[in-house]
């Protein structure tokens, strides 16, 4: 895949991308560990606030404000980079702006049928409770706001393991880090500043899309898919991982992308189906790694198949090993 990850800011809750309510189906599982991921997930979709944290991966860190309104029509969000390349990203609904105002660039991406708050098949949680070991902690503070912190441990190395901290009040969370098999910590978010409560949609307006009329849009048009279809298959998923969205998607200016969306719950691994182009040089198979990013290329007759994941190289590699095309 040769798209880029200009528009990528950690997000607060992106840590719990696809997590439900708790279900009867695992009520065998620690009940009050659970419990505390619900009140994670429901605190994404019913809180308004506004905030300042940090996003922290090895040496590097970045800083983003951000303003999250819910209400009846759905949360909408604007994050705003504060240092480094200026980025300005506007969620509503299934829709993704984001403005680079260095290069006059505006990215249109949609996540059709998908939200981008944790949310996905409820069932998932049952996955959460038998790939991972789940343990509250102790009541500690973070940015003035007594947290209780919770543990989750991978059950084998096809996940990382991530310790969270949500208010005791609220649910909301207000600090995340995420970490390899040795312990070490891949990267980290924390809020420096927030504050839970309405939210006027007027500073839901992006700030750079009135200082110039000549963007340049690119639009991912990206539509629901059935890869399988076409004839494309996984032919087996890591324990715990399942489909969750099948798309069309137009990447760095290439149609015809096929785009799957694996989730065990936590976890979210990209799989990239583009068609090879003479036009531009190929992409570098095998592995690299950004942080808790791994990346892993490999051609498949006249394709480039390129797996994404927030997960250890033995998963995105195991997924993409897997891709298999069938006329």
């Amino acid at each position: 895949m040769t798209g880029d990850f200009a528009c990528r800011v950690w997000h607060p809750v992106r840590v719990l991308p696809f997590l439900l309510p708790v279900s009867a189906a695992i009520a065998q599982t620690d009940p009050s560990a659970l419990q505390w991921l619900q009140r994670i997930y429901a605190a994404s979709e019913k809180l308004s606030y506004t905030g300042t944290f940090v996003y922290q991966q090895g040496q590097r860190s970045e800083t983003s404000s951000i303003v999250h309104v819910a209400d009846s029509t759905g949360p909408r969000e604007r994050l705003e980079t504060l240092n480094g390349i200026p980025r300005e990203i506007v969620r509503t609904g299934d829709e993704v702006v984001c403005y680079l105002p260095a290069s006059s660039t505006m990215k249109i991406d949609k996540q059709p049928g998908r939200r981008p708050f944790p949310a996905i098949l409820s069932e998932q949680l049952k996955d959460v409770s038998e790939n991972y070991t789940i343990k509250k902690g102790d009541v500690e503070r973070v940015v003035g706001y007594s947290c209780q912190v919770l543990t989750l441990a991978p059950k084998d190395r096809m996940r990382y393991g991530h310790r969270l901290w949500a208010d005791v009040n609220t649910g909301m969370l207000l600090q995340a880090k995420t970490y390899n098999e040795k312990n070490e910590m891949l990267e980290q978010f924390f809020f420096t500043q927030i504050k839970i409560g309405p939210v006027g949609r007027d500073q839901l307006r992006p700030r750079y899309s009135r200082q110039t009329k000549d963007w340049r849009i690119e639009d991912s048009a990206a539509t629901r898919a059935n890869l399988a279809e076409s004839g494309w298959t996984i032919r087996s998923k890591p324990p715990g991982f399942r489909t969750v969205a099948e798309l069309m998607r137009t990447v760095g200016g290439t149609g015809g992308v096929g785009h799957i969306v694996l989730s065990d719950g936590l976890a979210a691994i990209s799989v990239f189906i583009e068609p090879a182009n003479s036009k531009r040089p190929s992409p570098q198979a095998g592995l690299s790694r950004q942080g808790a990013i791994n990346v892993y290329t490999r051609p498949i007759g006249n394709y480039w198949v390129t797996v994404v994941g927030e997960a250890p190289p033995e998963s995105v590699k195991y997924v993409a090993n897997a891709v298999e095309y069938h006329k």
